[in-house]
């Protein structure tokens, strides 16, 4: 498969992933969580999908698209171990998180999402989902939508 049709694939998982957990949380209260900015166009989905939620985003830098820009009372920029740490010890709850990190290392971007899944953990709801383009460890994986091939994108619910 080319990187072209890759890149299609993974972006068709992420649109109609986002689409289903905002479907599932649609009756649930918390904020939603964009773990990775980079150009805002998950970000900017979720904003469109999820109007009335705070949008929480962590990123090293702000390097989005000048129409992406979150409020930056939401934008926690710095390490993403230390921002979510931070996240999860106020009183803010996620129901749906969107982790996108990665720079196309499989083995790098395995461990590092290994490392940040407790992390997570700690920021969300009971019940919360988890949509994520790397594999989580220790979380319960559900089923993705039928629309996304196996292990192109990976779906975890917080036990309630």
């Amino acid at each position: 498969m080319s990187r072209l049709e890759s890149m299609l694939r993974r972006l068709s998982a992420q649109r109609d992933g986002l689409n289903w957990a905002a479907t599932e949380i649609s009756n649930t209260q918390g904020d939603v969580l964009e773990i990775g900015l980079g150009n805002g166009r998950t970000y900017d989905h979720l904003r469109e999908l999820l109007p009335l939620r705070r949008i929480w985003v962590i990123d090293r830098q702000l390097s989005c698209h000048p129409t992406c820009t979150p409020p930056k009372a939401d934008f926690l920029q710095g390490e993403a171990e230390d921002m979510l740490r931070n996240l999860s010890e106020t009183e803010h709850r996620v129901s749906l998180a969107h982790y996108d990190f990665g720079i196309g290392v499989e083995e790098k971007d395995q461990a590092e999402a290994a490392h940040l899944t407790p992390l997570i953990a700690k920021t969300m709801r009971p019940g919360g989902i988890i949509v994520s383009g790397q594999p989580l460890i220790g979380l319960p994986r559900i089923a993705a939508p039928a629309s996304i091939p196996k292990d192109r994108y990976f779906f975890y619910r917080i036990a309630s």
